[in-house]
């Protein structure tokens, strides 16, 4: 039974972080503190108080100097759900087609080309 996928199964994507298990746990604080900016008060709050922020949810050093430098790609191999960094990434003024020209190696203007070709 150990050959079924999903059973302690790993898929190798060069240049590629996988948000698994290990990933999750990797970034519980930082995806917990990212949830919070659900709430626009909080996202206010962390704007006025970063360290703060960081402080109070454990954020570990190679989380906080990721989020120091504004750097969603580091925050990812972090252990930051992408889908949770988009939050924040938005207190950063990046939309989401910043973070994917990032995450495919473009600008946001041959990000936003490629997609138009997508479609």
């Amino acid at each position: 039974m150990h050959d079924m996928p999903g059973y302690d199964y790993h898929i190798d994507i060069p240049g590629t972080v996988l948000f698994d298990g290990k990933q999750a746990m990797k970034g519980y604080a930082l995806n917990k503190m990212c949830y919070d900016f659900n709430k626009a008060e909080n996202r206010e709050a962390f704007k006025a108080d970063e360290e703060g922020w960081m402080a109070r949810y454990g954020l570990n050093e190679e989380q906080k100097a990721a989020i120091r430098s504004r750097d969603i790609l580091a925050m990812i191999d972090a252990g930051g759900n992408i889908y949770y960094l988009a939050k924040l990434a938005g207190i950063f003024k990046l939309s989401v087609q910043d973070v994917g020209g990032l995450q495919t190696g473009r600008t946001t203007e041959e990000f936003q080309q490629y997609l138009a070709s997508q479609a």
